[in-house]
């Protein structure tokens, strides 16, 4: 895979100044994708504010973490980004800011989803860490749900056709006034994430 940066021409900060990304479920700010997308605004866009918390398994807990993150933000020129469960926050926050956002394979129903992850369970770039996620948790999620989308246009969906955790589908469905980019393989990390930058990037600048 190809680590050069993406061909993209900066533009006018004034068009998006704070970028959030949220990670999915287990995940940590150390994921792949969100690596390589901090990598990308450091030296692409240094202007540009970044950020990218750890958050906690509780979605009462996380959705405070992103208000408390976001609270002093323009809501007029920032945009979130979110993998999976972060895509389904992410969706939630763009809905509450009226915010861009980009998902990617982003969680469709985790209430059905994660009752069966009901538990303890390790945290994938962590491998000494734990987490447990409580059966309480599943209402959390139910209240964070967004109904129809109030800027569908704002919205931006990367999903795979090769997910093997989630059904790409629903998740078109969901996004299905969203501009979409569909891949015909991949998987739900988005293994071939690089090629996929530049895209999101024409979305987040225009």
């Amino acid at each position: 895979m190809s680590s050069s940066k993406p061909n993209t021409n900066k533009l006018p900060s004034a068009l998006v100044t704070h970028v959030l990304y949220l990670h999915g479920f287990r995940s940590t700010p150390k994921s792949a994708k969100a690596s390589r997308l901090a990598s990308l605004f450091h030296e692409t866009y240094p202007e540009i504010n970044w950020s990218c918390p750890q958050l906690p398994p509780s979605p009462h807990e996380a959705s405070k973490l992103i208000l408390k993150e976001t609270a002093d933000w323009p809501k007029a020129t920032m945009a979130v980004i979110g993998s999976s469960l972060g895509g389904f926050y992410a969706t939630w926050l763009a809905h509450r800011y009226d915010c861009k956002a980009i998902v990617i394979n982003p969680a469709i129903d985790p209430v059905r989803d994660l009752a069966k992850y009901i538990g303890e369970h390790s945290v994938w770039h962590e491998p000494n860490e734990r987490i447990y996620f409580a059966p309480a948790y599943i209402e959390e999620l139910r209240h964070l749900y967004v109904g129809k989308f109030k800027h569908p246009q704002k919205v931006f969906a990367l999903i795979a056709k090769g997910d093997e955790v989630l059904d790409w589908r629903e998740m078109t469905g969901r996004y299905q006034e969203c501009p979409q980019m569909v891949l015909e393989g991949s998987d739900h990390s988005v293994s071939d994430f690089e090629l996929h930058i530049p895209k999101l990037m024409e979305f987040l600048f225009h």
